[in-house]
């Protein structure tokens, strides 16, 4: 069996565009047919120009290579150029190709990919999600704890028993930060109304995106305490885990990290520095479904979980589910929402959800299948990157 080609796709996501403006997925084909898909997260590049990439990447080390030799191709592309360092933009491209790579070993062996990496521990994954704005209100949910309560316990009836919210003010280009006590004031008042509104129900998951310096994240926490959150999240930004350990040491509550991160290196430094005991690696990003595999299985050394970030599309996500379903200490899964609207339409069959859980699929490799036809009539045509932060300091 050889890689013989491949199709990119960068995707327009419709408003209100939960996941991302857009997502660049990939489609490999073997010699014998068996086709299997990828996506890579939030390289920071036009789409346009990371589908090219992708398939730069293709000629140069995967065309003709036999799909089952992931580890052959990692090394290879991980020291492209004279590397081998924890590069983010060319680490989403493997991602992409190596996710789409063990869809194609899935469908081959007639197996999900999680049969392959040890079997499914897990009958169910548990997950959750943003707290997000709904047509027609009269507030931004985001900044407003009133309508945050509310919203919450609409989840609840939903199913969802996992919560998250960032209520903290903009990332900046210039991060880390001292929040103002404005930003910690409203940052307690929103931990403390959802836990009010949810009670015992739902954790909180509170969301922060590296804004603070470690003094300013540890102001917070203290106020953060008496809500009892699940995790505070990158609370400093991700070049600095010592300065994250501080974090880690100052508070009762757990430290999540990683969507920015890749590599088991990445994540090892991580560990060491005992800067945070959940790690979101987004499978995107990452290294791929393998790279993940490594990383969840060094974590248990640390007795710590995983809990797979998904701000993108949903072969990203349905990756995710395969990592979870065979990590014995996976913790929730990132949905958006109850992976309905476009994140639905772009898959031939959606991912089920049910009452709060996501429910592994029995098929074939990552267990979804690409709408082309839907990924082709939605072609992302703006300027913006996938995310982007604020260009100027906030006081």
């Amino acid at each position: 069996m050889k890689l013989t080609d491949i199709k990119t796709f960068v995707v327009g996501n419709p408003p209100p565009h939960f996941g991302g403006r857009y997502f660049v997925f990939v489609k490999l084909t073997t010699d014998s047919n068996v086709s299997g898909i990828g996506e890579a997260y939030c390289v920071p590049f036009s789409p346009h120009l990371v589908a090219k990439m992708i398939e730069d990447v293709f000629d140069r080390y995967v065309r003709g290579q036999d799909p089952h030799d992931i580890e052959v191709m990692w090394r290879r592309i991980y020291s492209s150029g004279f590397t081998q360092h924890s590069d983010l933009s060319l680490m989403g491209v493997l991602s992409a190709l190596e996710m789409a790579c063990w869809d194609i070993i899935g469908k081959e062996a007639d197996k999900p990919v999680y049969k392959l990496l040890g079997g499914q521990v897990h009958q169910r994954l548990r997950s959750y999600t943003y707290i997000y704005p709904r047509p027609g209100d009269k507030t931004d949910v985001y900044h407003d704890p009133d309508l945050a309560a509310e919203r919450a316990a609409e989840y609840l009836d939903m199913g969802f028993t996992a919560l998250k919210f960032d209520p903290a003010g903009p990332y900046t280009a210039f991060d880390g930060r001292q929040l103002s006590l404005e930003a910690l004031d409203l940052s307690e008042r929103f931990a403390n109304q959802l836990r009010e509104a949810v009670g015992t129900k739902a954790d909180l998951l509170f969301g922060t995106h590296g804004q603070m310096t470690a003094s300013s994240a540890i102001r917070l926490a203290k106020r953060l305490e008496a809500s009892d959150p699940l995790w505070l999240e990158e609370p400093v930004p991700p070049d600095a885990p010592d300065e994250m350990a501080k974090v880690a040491r100052a508070t009762s509550i757990p430290i999540a990290t990683g969507e920015r991160l890749s590599t088991k290196y990445d994540f090892h430094r991580l560990l060491q520095a005992g800067a945070a005991s959940i790690l979101q690696m987004n499978l995107g990003r990452v290294g791929g479904i393998l790279e993940a595999k490594k990383i969840a299985g060094m974590a248990e050394v640390y007795h710590a979980q995983i809990a797979p970030h998904l701000y993108c599309g949903p072969v990203v996500g349905a990756a995710n589910i395969q990592i979870g379903a065979c990590s014995p200490n996976f913790l929730i899964l990132e949905s958006i929402e109850t992976w309905g609207g476009f994140h639905s339409e772009i898959l031939m069959k959606p991912v089920q959800w049910e009452d709060g859980f996501v429910i592994p699929s029995s098929e074939p490799g990552l267990g979804v299948e690409l709408n082309e036809a839907v990924a082709l009539a939605n072609p992302y045509t703006g300027s913006m990157l996938h995310l982007e932060m604020t260009q100027h300091p906030v006081l």
